[in-house]
Order: structure tokens, then sequence, then C-alpha cells
């Protein structure tokens, strides 16, 4: 899998000081379009998440476990789109697009950290629904706030010291070949392919950091939602499925497109990988998924469009 060649002298490891993002340079007439496109999607992913936050924290019937992780996710996914959106807007901008080692490493750690915390926020999420649906007399005691904020706090901080040793793991390898980064940020694929030397130990890494970030987390909703679709099935009433369905629908939805995007991009071989594809998934799970998020969660749970309903109700008002 990685280059196990000899590497150049060593003056020119120390020489590379900086990467060029290229970004999508290759499409100069498009960069206008691309700007304005790439901007309106990073203020309603802005404007949607803040609205859940508002709504959430003014609205009393919306304080449970399940409006509190919702809460939580709004505000990871604010972060998570600030990391990379700013940048790409600014270089889409400018003619001078390059990138220092230190600005490249924090932008990759970030990323990358963001990315475990939404993860494990989203896995909270399911085991909160699996409380609900297959065990709802146990809900209120199981799911108390001490726990509640417990496991938030833990999905924020579990993914910062595996990020941090493996950040500096990929930044400690030789970069001798050209420092052109044909990529819209410092992702792990496209850093890699300007790496030298035998790069092996760094992608075995790779699948490990994915397996317990991605694949558990997945494996884990996975469990969850066998055992409530489970229940949900055994229920009497169809008005019961129904609405017990509905309550688990977005959630769904949002881990299908998070979850199926992280998964091809970082468990497919190394061999599969090519430029276009891999710019492709990045925007998907990047910039598209996160704009759906507040979208799916909005439209499809009637709780939040009463408390908008109300909210707008208000401010008309006034």
């Amino acid at each position: 899998m990685g280059s196990r060649g000899q590497s150049p002298p060593q003056r020119n490891h120390t020489t590379l000081v900086e990467f060029t993002l290229l970004g999508f340079s290759d499409v100069p007439d498009l960069q206008g379009f691309l700007f304005g496109l790439f901007l309106i999607i990073y203020l309603i992913i802005l404007m949607g998440n803040s609205l859940i936050i508002v709504i959430i924290k003014i609205d009393p019937s919306l304080q449970t476990p399940m409006y509190f992780f919702l809460g939580n996710f709004s505000s990871l996914e604010i972060c998570y789109v600030s990391v990379t959106v700013p940048r790409l807007l600014v270089d889409l901008c400018k003619q001078n697009r390059s990138i220092s080692f230190l600005a490249c490493a924090t932008q990759m750690y970030f990323f990358l950290v963001f990315g475990a915390t939404e993860c494990f926020i989203l896995t909270a999420m399911a085991y909160d629904r699996y409380v609900a649906i297959c065990h709802p007399l146990l809900y209120p005691l199981v799911m108390n706030s001490r726990l509640c904020v417990r496991l938030a706090a833990g999905c924020w901080v579990s993914g910062i010291p595996v990020h941090v040793g493996f950040t500096s793991q990929v930044f400690s390898l030789p970069f001798c070949a050209s420092n052109q980064l044909n990529h819209f940020f410092c992702d792990i694929p496209p850093v890699l392919k300007l790496a030298c030397g035998d790069t092996f130990t760094t992608e075995m890494l790779v699948y490990v950091v994915a397996i317990l970030v991605v694949t558990v987390p997945f494996m884990l909703i996975l469990g969850s939602y066998v055992n409530i679709i489970s229940t949900i099935l055994r229920l009497p009433s169809a008005t019961g499925r129904a609405k017990a369905f509905s309550t688990c629908s977005s959630h769904l939805m949002v881990v299908a497109l998070f979850f199926g995007s992280g998964i091809i991009t970082y468990m497919r071989p190394k061999s599969s990988h090519s430029i276009g594809m891999d710019k492709f998934l990045s925007l998907f799970y990047t910039i598209v998924t996160p704009m759906f998020n507040p979208i799916i969660y909005c439209l499809r749970n009637k709780e939040v469009m009463v408390a908008l309903r109300k909210l707008l109700l208000k401010w008309s008002v006034l």
C-alpha cells in the first residue's frame, strides 16, 4: 500500500515548509459561481443549526435528552464546517493558496476531532432512542440529566488524545515531493499522497483509527436500530408504530448520509482513490450533509416545527 522506495536526501525534506491547496483551480471559470454556492450553503448551515439551538434553549417542551443531544449536534455542525469552509471561500478569491505545515496540521486535527465527535454524538442519540422505545418505563431513570451531560462531554473530548497522536504521526512523515495538495483542505488521503518513504505504518493507523472512530460507532447504531425496529414492529397500534418511527427517521437519515460517505472515504483501499472522487466525497460529508441536517431535523420533526412556529409567532408580535 505505501511506497517502500528509498527516500530522497534529507535536505529535500526540510525545504518543504508549506503546501499549496489546489482546490478547484482546475475550473477557473467557475471560481465565482463556486464561491457564491459555498457561501450560501455555509450561511444555511450556520443559520439552520443556530435556529435549532435557539429553539431548544427557549422552548420548555424540548427540554428532553433527545433535544439536548440534538442541540449538541447542531453546535458541533457549526464547528465542523467552520474548520474547512471559510478557508475554502478565501482560497476561491485569491491566487496564492499556500498553507503552512502548522496551519495544515491544525486544520486536519480539528477536522478529525470534530468528525470523531459527530460519530460519537450520533451514537449517543441512537442510544437515547433505544432506551426511549425499547425501555420506555426506565427512560426517565436511565437518561437522567447527569448521564446526558457525561455522555455529551465524553463525545466532545474522546477524540482529542487519539487525533493529537495521529496528526503528529502524519506530519512527522518526510515530505519531499511536490507541495501541491490536490484538495480543498488538509484531509488525510491527499496529504499522505505527498509523503515519501515508507507510509505503510501510517496507512495502517488510518484504518485502525477509522475502525475505532467510524466503524464501531456505526455498528453500535446499527445494533440499536435493529432492537428499535424490532420493538416498533411489535407495537399493537399503527398510530403507535408511526409515532415511534417518526422520532427515529430523522436520525436514521443523518446517520446514513454521514457514515456512508465517511466509510467510503476512509475505509476503501488506497488503490481505488481518485482525485475527483475524493473531492466529491469530501464535499458531500463536509458541506452537503451538514446543510441537510437542520432541514431534515426541522421538516421531519413535528415538535421542532411546532416550536419553530411558536418562535416565529412571538417574533411577529414583537
